[in-house]
């Protein structure tokens, strides 16, 4: 068949009458019949590239099915989208490219990932298919989310959450998504935004990570429960440790828990600091604080039992020197000097709190006793 004194029509037709029957054997068999089949086309590979394309699109099912991830990936690899004499249009090397990239994602290799959908990301804007669209803006978002790019992953995610294509409840699984990025970024004024946005969604409030998101938009240090119960609902490569031996987790509530002593105090020292950040109670003796000792005792923090001064003092440092902590380090004395801020913007969220709080507390009366609240309507209107 594949001789090459065999007319090439004729040869194309019987691979493909061929390839059309391999489905409906085991799978185990079709594999071995798909791998000799390649094998024997290899040396005339470009006068059968569409029989061949359809072999290793099969043959990655298979793969797929089995979960072996890499093979079903680097099968699909094989075939030349970009390189070959036929024309593939412009849906069918999307959907291939962002297939290869989820292969890779579920393989536990996000550099490969990104490399697919970063080719998927040159075609995705030619394709009119809207269910391919959806499909490329998942994908990425989940490259984003396992490369740590955090707070663009929670861009991507909540973006998708809006799309009414979407199912409702993928819509809330990837609001879900949203939130854990946006816990796991760094602190800064990006992250800020993100929640900001994320606690006046309603939706979120039927997340279970809602209490977190909570403190983390109020400046309010997290307690150690609630850091343990969200570290429980992370996917395994969001509990990975960084390069000084602490998970993305605990980083990010250092830097959040830094951030929120810097609306506590004016200064404090690299020790005090480090207390702070470590122990169960933090009795401090700083320079013009903002509250009384008693008050920090109760914003329990719950961080690696590891920490000290030393690297308090790092992660202050590289806070303020990215721009994600306006102060400055005093190194001779040992401070850390947090930039005063004005108390009109403090008053400003915490009126946009309450009422934000007591708008919820006035729909969730409507929902139980909705004819009182029209009579209570009234009466306020003919006053």
């Amino acid at each position: 068949m594949v001789n090459e004194n065999v007319s090439l029509v004729i040869s194309r037709q019987l691979l493909t009458d061929f390839c059309t029957h391999l489905p409906s054997l085991p799978d185990g068999t079709a594999k071995e019949v798909y791998h000799f089949t390649l094998e024997k086309i290899q040396p005339r590979v470009i006068s059968f590239e569409e029989q061949v394309a359809s072999i290793r699109q099969h043959l990655a099912s298979i793969y797929e099915k089995e979960e072996d991830w890499r093979n079903a990936a680097q099968v699909l690899v094989g075939i030349p989208l970009e390189t070959g004499q036929k024309q593939y249009n412009v849906d069918y090397k999307l959907e291939t490219y962002l297939k290869i990239a989820r292969l890779y994602l579920e393989d536990d290799d996000p550099v490969q990932a990104e490399a697919y959908i970063n080719r998927a990301s040159l075609l995705q804007n030619e394709s009119a298919n809207e269910q391919l669209q959806i499909h490329y803006k998942v994908c990425y978002a989940r490259v984003l989310d396992y490369r740590r790019k955090f707070i663009e992953a929670a861009q991507r995610y909540n973006e998708l959450s809006y799309k009414t294509i979407v199912h409702e409840s993928e819509r809330l699984e990837a609001l879900k998504h949203a939130l854990h990025c946006t816990i796991l970024a760094s602190a800064g004024q990006q992250r800020s935004r993100m929640l900001a946005t994320l606690f006046k969604d309603e939706r979120c409030q039927q997340l279970a990570a809602y209490g977190i998101l909570e403190k983390m938009y109020l400046d309010r240090i997290i307690r150690g429960n609630q850091l343990q119960e969200f570290a429980a609902m992370l996917m395994p490569h969001q509990k990975a440790t960084t390069a000084d031996g602490s998970s993305i987790l605990d980083r990010a509530v250092i830097e959040h828990n830094l951030l929120s002593a810097s609306k506590l105090y004016n200064n404090i020292t690299f020790e005090e600091l480090g207390a702070l950040l470590e122990i169960p109670a933090a009795k401090g003796c700083c320079e013009d604080q903002k509250t009384t000792v008693g008050a920090v005792e109760m914003l329990v923090p719950f961080l690696p039992s590891h920490l000290n001064p030393r690297e308090a003092e790092k992660i202050a440092s590289q806070m303020i020197t990215e721009g994600r902590m306006n102060g400055f380090i005093d190194q001779i004395d040992g401070i850390v000097h947090f930039e005063t801020r004005e108390a009109l913007p403090t008053w400003d969220k915490q009126i946009q709190s309450l009422c934000f709080q007591v708008n919820n507390l006035l729909e969730k009366i409507s929902q139980t006793a909705p004819e009182w609240t029209a009579q209570a309507m009234e009466a306020q209107m003919a006053q």
